[in-house]
């Protein structure tokens, strides 16, 4: 039995400072998963297929090896500040470095003991993923808002400069498949009884 739950989001100073509250009413029942339900046994396969794709790979680098290469490329061109150059750069690199990781990538053990390699790649695997889709935001949001500093976007004193007309909305990018684009899903960031104001650090 889980709680029925409606959320209400409440602004701060700004868009980004904003908190969800849940508020849970009566409960509702949700049924147990089995395990020979399609969706399940589609899971485990698809789990299988990776593990053995991942482990059938005899490259020369390690997990770690790709895991800092991407923390760096990030940390870089898509970090606290950034601009358009860095991250269209980046939406090139990211998928040459994936394309490299399935192609030269080694892990060490196998799949019948603890195997914190085969694990640590699925994560980087998933990391590759989503450090793309991370970008494409980064670059599809043409103002600078919160920790999001785009430094083509700034006042001319260095404050971050916002474009509510824009992008007053939650993005929430759908994943379409393998080699499509991902598609953005927007829930605008409407408030009745509080306006949006632009922070100051001064």
């Amino acid at each position: 039995m889980l709680p029925s739950c409606s959320k209400m989001i409440a602004p701060g100073s700004s868009r980004r400072m904003m908190r969800a509250t849940i508020f849970c009413g009566s409960p509702v029942s949700v049924s147990k998963p089995r395990a020979d339900q399609p969706e399940f046994k589609q899971s485990v396969a698809d789990m299988e297929g990776l593990t053995k794709k991942l482990l059938g790979l005899n490259g020369k680098r390690t997990v770690n090896s790709f895991h800092k290469e991407l923390g760096a490329l990030l940390w870089e061109k898509c970090g606290m500040a950034r601009n358009e150059k860095g991250l269209a750069e980046l939406l090139r690199q990211i998928p040459a470095l994936r394309e490299e990781f399935w192609q030269n990538l080694k892990v060490a053990g196998q799949n019948d003991e603890l195997n914190q390699n085969l694990e640590h790649a699925g994560r980087v695997a998933d990391f590759l993923e989503f450090a793309e889709l991370l970008v494409q935001d980064a670059l599809h949001r043409r103002e600078s808002c919160g920790g999001h500093f785009r430094t083509e976007f700034q006042t001319d004193d260095g404050e971050a400069r916002r474009d509510d007309a824009n992008f007053a909305y939650v993005a929430a990018w759908e994943y379409a498949g393998p080699g499509r684009p991902a598609i953005l899903n927007k829930e605008p960031l409407s408030y009745e009884e509080v306006h949006m104001s632009t922070r100051s650090y001064k």
